[in-house]
């Protein structure tokens, strides 16, 4: 079955741009727009999508306020949220993220990474692409640790091996990729990263990579 995508921007060209790229796509469905973040809420629950292309600066509820209540321990249905951000707007990405958003993409990506992207938020992926990631994180270093705090206490239940893992998740990489860089299988990547998500009480791989950097573990602009 297609993909039920809702289109929430408050410029009506922008979600004509949208529509007209995802409607080309045989597996995915445009199944609504909304204007704003509390119209974004009725459509939700009215049209049950499976993925909501979310805008951060609207009026009436912004993007973040929007994403929270849709995936929050409330939510009606099992619709995923995949951000949509200018660089001027970073700071709002990040409280996105935390609110629940299962990734971030730039509003003049090519048209194939916005129909992959969705499609990786659909599967129950993450969509963190690195080089988004780490200049998002690298201009808003201030306000994240230095490295000199002590490390939560929550980071002694992982194993050294989740811990390596846990750093390649923040910055960027796919199982993969990370399976080449260690030298293991993807089964055993995908295995690391379940019990790390599982003994943090992380979501997805997106609060797995904020985690990092926001505990110290990972700081910005390190390799």
């Amino acid at each position: 079955m297609a993909i039920r995508v809702l289109l929430v921007d408050d410029q009506p060209l922008l979600r004509t741009g949208f529509r007209m790229i995802l409607e080309a796509e045989s597996d995915l469905a445009v199944v609504g727009e909304a204007g704003d973040g509390q119209q974004a809420l009725e459509q939700v629950r009215a049209l049950q999508p499976d993925v909501v292309l979310m805008d951060i600066r609207m009026p009436r509820m912004d993007g973040v306020e929007a994403t929270r209540q849709i995936t929050g321990p409330l939510r009606d249905g099992p619709a995923k949220v995949l951000v949509l951000t200018t660089f001027d707007l970073d700071e709002y990405v990040v409280e996105a993220l935390r609110a629940g958003a299962s990734g971030f993409l730039l509003k003049d990506a090519p048209a194939h990474e916005l129909v992959q992207a969705i499609r990786v938020v659909a599967a129950g992926e993450a969509m963190l692409a690195p080089s988004i990631t780490r200049r998002l994180l690298d201009k808003y270093a201030g306000r994240l640790p230095s490295g000199e705090e002590p490390m939560p206490d929550t980071l002694h239940t992982l194993t050294d091996r989740e811990v390596e893992v846990l750093k390649l998740v923040a910055r960027g990489l796919s199982n993969a990729e990370i399976a080449a860089d260690l030298f293991v299988s993807e089964t055993t990547v995908k295995t690391h990263v379940g019990h790390v998500l599982t003994k943090l009480g992380l979501r997805d791989r997106v609060q797995a990579a904020v985690y990092a950097y926001e505990s110290g573990l990972v700081r910005p602009g390190a390799q």
